[in-house]
């Protein structure tokens, strides 16, 4: 099995890239949807999330909003937060692996990738990136979205044109879908091909 890592900054396309590749048969992780399993309604992280952070919870799982101001900004809590939620998606992602376990390539979309070492735990980086303005004015757009969230958010990801030279392919999604597929097309013959080499001698 060859393991695919794909992640982006907010606002670059990273979901509309991920279902690209189901669409085209590769099993996709999605980090973010464990989270939200995890952390909804009867999920099972409620109890540790609500003694770290009283009044964070209720019957619908986690307010997010609530949880979201409670430790964007704050580096210790944030740490809390992800010393309770990082195991259980690994473990989420450990399950995920078992069961596709026949599966030529894979796909883990991983949004903070490179925040949280996980470029080594995959075979082949993907970076989706856009031009600023365009991220901009799709994260604007995003209800419930501010100027001071957007910017609070950006500082705890590492730059895009970072993540664009440490990748091993970026699918660029400012064009149009066509070209974003065509894109994705070409990483999904790149890493079938990977697939047959020597784990060693993958990159």
């Amino acid at each position: 099995m060859l393991t695919v890592g794909l992640t982006g900054s907010i606002g670059m396309g990273k979901s509309t890239v991920a279902a690209m590749f189901a669409e085209r048969g590769v099993p996709v992780f999605d980090a973010d949807a464990a989270v939200h399993r995890l952390q909804g309604a009867g999920g099972r992280l409620l109890p540790a999330i609500e003694a770290a952070f009283p009044g964070s919870t209720g019957p619908g799982g986690v307010d997010r909003a609530g949880l979201g101001a409670a430790v964007l900004g704050d580096d210790a809590a944030m740490k809390r937060l992800e010393a309770i939620v990082h195991p259980a998606v690994a473990a989420e992602r450990a399950a995920f692996l078992a069961e596709h376990a026949a599966a030529p390539l894979v796909l883990f979309d991983i949004p903070l990738l490179f925040e949280t070492g996980g470029e080594g735990r995959v075979d082949l980086v993907v970076v989706v990136s856009a031009p600023a303005e365009v991220q901009r004015a799709r994260v604007l757009a995003r209800p419930g979205m501010s100027e001071a969230r957007f910017a609070a958010i950006l500082a705890r990801q590492i730059p895009d044109a970072e993540k664009r030279a440490r990748a091993d392919r970026v699918v660029p999604t400012g064009g149009s879908l066509a070209e974003t597929r065509a894109a994705v097309d070409e990483v999904i013959a790149h890493a079938r091909r990977l697939a047959c080499t020597d784990p060693s001698e993958r990159r």
